[in-house]
């Protein structure tokens, strides 16, 4: 999987691992998410042989989700954001992207204002359009607005890094900062400053 490390992390953190039988397997059964959609494993709403998740359908093992959830970025996430993008993209932007097209679909990225400005290189501009994504059953939802934050981070600090590779600690390296579930506080100050007005009207 080409995916960058922390994207993968990143989609697997929201998209959690839901709903586990409580039969001592570790085994998890169909859900519907917050859009009403049938889903199974880490947020998968499809099987690898392109069946639609049904409610009914039997529980899967972990692994089983690991496989779905490497087959969706692999053949339709990752192959969709790439035929799409326009630009050259640091891993981090791109992995961003990713996981973007992993919870909204690779058509609502093709067909949003989001995949403009970035194909335009207005950097400065993509975190707003990140955060119009937060609406989920008709509401807006905390989980979607903390996930739009966490990419929107991602993605602009795989900007910094594309421009000035020296700007930011390697990502491979420990950092002064603890490791947080949150993947938007792992962003650099100046970068979580400029997206508070965005996601939190600070």
């Amino acid at each position: 999987m080409s995916l960058h490390p922390e994207a993968l992390k990143l989609i697997k953190s929201f998209e959690g691992y839901l709903k586990r039988l409580r039969d001592g397997t570790d085994r998890v059964k169909p859900y519907l998410c917050p859009a009403h959609v049938p889903t199974i494993g880490y947020g998968s709403i499809k099987y690898d042989n392109g069946r639609r998740v049904r409610m009914g359908d039997p529980p899967i093992t972990r692994n089983r989700a690991l496989e779905l959830l490497a087959w969706e970025i692999e053949q339709i996430c990752e192959p969709g954001v790439d035929r799409s993008v326009r630009r050259k993209l640091h891993p981090l932007m791109r992995g961003a992207l990713i996981s973007f097209a992993f919870n909204c679909g690779t058509g609502a990225l093709r067909r949003s204002t989001l995949l403009k400005r970035v194909n335009a290189g207005r950097w400065e501009d993509v975190p707003k359009q990140f955060a119009k994504w937060r609406m989920g059953g008709g509401r807006v939802l905390r989980g979607l607005v903390r996930r739009r934050v966490a990419e929107a981070a991602m993605f602009m600090r795989g900007v910094e890094q594309l421009h000035n590779p020296a700007a930011l600690v390697p990502v491979h390296q420990p950092t002064k900062k603890p490791h947080r579930s949150d993947h938007s506080q792992q962003s650099a100050p100046s970068i979580w400053a400029r997206l508070r007005r965005f996601f939190i009207g600070g």
